[in-house]
């Protein structure tokens, strides 16, 4: 039957198709929909969870491999960092079943931290890679995967990226799904305890293995020619789509795809260059099949010109699109490749909407109490990776940091032994405390840091989709569980003085900052109030227009985007007022106010 899915999607019923016995992830644009769609559909006989990091997700299902079972990890680019020590080893060790590691690169970036290229994480890993250029073809090579990995008893790395996840096809997929029969775990220290001498023995195997496979991949049908021409186009993923759409039917342009990146398809790439002059790669963030093509040149004496980005026909950074494939195209090829675009001349231009925190936001409050807290005093405030990471947007300016998951605490740990007379905050979320927090707190305790940690805590995972958490008593099997408690985390870690406040009440939230400045050592101050996305709002507030001096404080020190100003006035958008009541504690002649239950 036919389904019409995301591309993500795709990837989830393409895995249910192959048969997948366990499915372990952590949420992270653009892979989350992948999990979430498996527990849409019928999956009785698969363990499905949302692990707490990546690590985690993927030695959960390393077991499950292990076994002999089917195994499907999910994770976003940066979460194939926090993954890479279990993969470097299995990669050693090997499987029994199938293991499938989707890793979605986010190509501009979209919502991450770097363009890091998961290609070069393959060949780093020594692990094949798929390179998908649509939702349809996902579906197809997700079962492919499986399949090698099976077959070569090794761990296999997907590559999505953004444009082929949220991207929309019609797929076939199977009436009914079930599950792989699997053997089980059989002992055996030899191959599953990984030793040096272990190590030392499959490194070889592996690069001999890889051999092979290249050599297969060679003849893999997602591996295409098409057209004639001295002057060539690689291209690979979504890039692919975007040259095709540029060149339409045209024969008279060889077109030469990749979809397996490593181990890179040598035999079929020295064939398609065989007749060809000059190459120009097209391909998002890093220029590996380029350099691989530069290498294969050399090895197979193929008197062939390569461009790309190291000349700087292609951009190194940012995405693809075919706007752009199209310029460098008819620059290449001296041709014109236009295309029928929509007049938009006439169009309004769209408005600047710079991401900002939800109107009723509590992490606004909680970074509102804070900044009043320290007027005066030197701090600094360490931030990190989810919604909390907009604090940093004007007016709060609150977060002064943010490199990686859980980094905040512990980079507020180094300021706080190399300046004594800085007040060092770290704000982190819950989902993100279970993620990769809880060793950073241990670090400060431990090491005697003087530090206070604001745990945000609004009870969702809310920046990737409002995906449980150990801390939310729900997992993704549908059942209830005990919440793990973070104050009662903090305790047993030795934090002393841990304090709950509710965000909303901003005189006792100023004042709970203000005390735990006082104290040394570690302080936790967890601000919990849930996310107004998953809950009722509370009413609207309201502007009593013979009170208001029109001061605009609310605006100038809040910044919630249901305060706007119309006709010069102070004026609250109706639509997105959650009838929080930050703005009436802030105004300074109470003229806002009147919750309209």
């Amino acid at each position: 039957m036919k389904e019409y899915v995301m591309g993500n999607g795709a990837i989830a019923l393409g895995a249910l198709s192959a048969g997948v016995n366990l499915v372990a992830g952590y949420p992270g644009t653009p892979s989350s929909e992948i999990i979430e769609t498996i527990s849409k559909y019928p999956h009785e006989g698969i363990h499905l969870e949302w692990s707490v990091n990546e690590k985690a997700a993927l030695e959960v299902a390393a077991a499950a491999a292990y076994s002999g079972a089917r195994a499907l990890v999910t994770m976003k680019q940066v979460g194939l960092n926090v993954a890479s020590d279990p993969l470097m080893s299995l990669a050693y060790v090997g499987v029994k079943g199938g293991l499938v590691v989707v890793s979605a690169d986010d190509p501009g970036p979209i919502s991450s931290q770097t363009e890091q290229d998961t290609r070069r994480f393959a060949d780093y890993c020594r692990i094949p890679v798929f390179d998908p250029s649509t939702p349809e073809e996902a579906f197809v090579m997700i079962g492919d995967a499986f399949e090698y990995s099976e077959r070569y008893h090794t761990p296999v790395l997907f590559r999505p990226t953004t444009r082929v996840c949220h991207a929309y096809a019609s797929v076939d997929v199977p009436d009914s799904y079930s599950p792989k029969e699997y053997e089980g775990f059989i002992k055996d220290s030899r191959k599953w305890v990984i030793f040096p001498r272990l190590s030392y023995t499959n490194h070889g195997m592996i690069e001999e293995r890889n051999i092979k496979i290249g050599q297969e991949f060679s003849e893999y049908r997602f591996n295409s020619v098409t057209g004639t021409s001295k002057k060539a186009i690689v291209t690979s993923g979504v890039s692919y789509t975007y040259v095709k759409e540029c060149i339409g039917d045209r024969n008279d342009i060889k077109v030469i795809r990749i979809a397996t990146a490593f181990p890179f398809p040598e035999s079929f790439m020295a064939d398609a260059l065989s007749d060809v002059s000059e190459v120009l790669c097209i391909e998002e963030l890093s220029p590996y099949l380029e350099e691989q093509i530069l290498k294969t040149a050399g090895i197979h004496h193929l008197n062939v010109t390569v461009h790309g980005k190291h000349d700087g026909m292609v951009p190194h950074n940012g995405e693809m699109s075919t706007e752009l494939a199209a310029g460098i195209l008819s620059g290449y090829l001296d041709v014109e490749l236009s295309r029928e675009l929509i007049d938009t001349s006439d169009a309004p231009k769209l408005p600047l909407r710079p991401p900002v925190l939800c109107a009723g936001c509590p992490h606004r409050a909680s970074f509102y109490a804070v900044k009043k807290a320290m007027t005066g005093r030197k701090a600094v405030f360490c931030g990190d990776i989810g919604c909390y990471t907009l604090g940093n947007a004007m007016p709060l300016d609150m977060v002064d940091t943010c490199l990686c998951m859980g980094a905040g605490i512990t980079m507020a740990q180094g300021f706080a032994h190399t300046d004594n007379d800085t007040v060092c905050f770290a704000f982190v979320g819950d989902s993100t405390f279970f993620a990769s927090g809880m060793t950073g707190v241990v670090n400060a305790v431990y090491n005697e840091a003087d530090m206070i940690l604001c745990v945000l805590d609004n009870s969702t995972t809310a920046m990737t989709g409002h995906q449980p958490h150990p801390g939310t008593g729900r997992n993704m099997m549908g059942n209830i569980v005990d919440k793990v408690d973070i104050a009662k985390v903090l305790e047993g870690i030795g934090v002393k003085s841990i304090v709950t406040v509710d965000p909303l009440d901003l005189d006792k939230s100023v004042e709970t900052v203000r005390q735990a400045a006082g104290i040394k050592g570690v302080k936790a101050i967890i601000f919990r109030s849930p996310c107004i996305a998953i809950t009722k709002p509370k009413g609207k507030c309201t502007i009593d227009g013979s009170e208001c001096i029109n001061c605009k404080k609310c605006i100038k020190e809040v910044g919630c985007p249901a305060l706007i100003t119309a006709d010069g006035h102070v004026s609250i958008d109706m639509n997105l007022c959650t009838g929080c009541g930050l703005c009436a504690k802030v105004c300074p002649v109470s003229a806002i106010g009147g919750k309209n239950e």
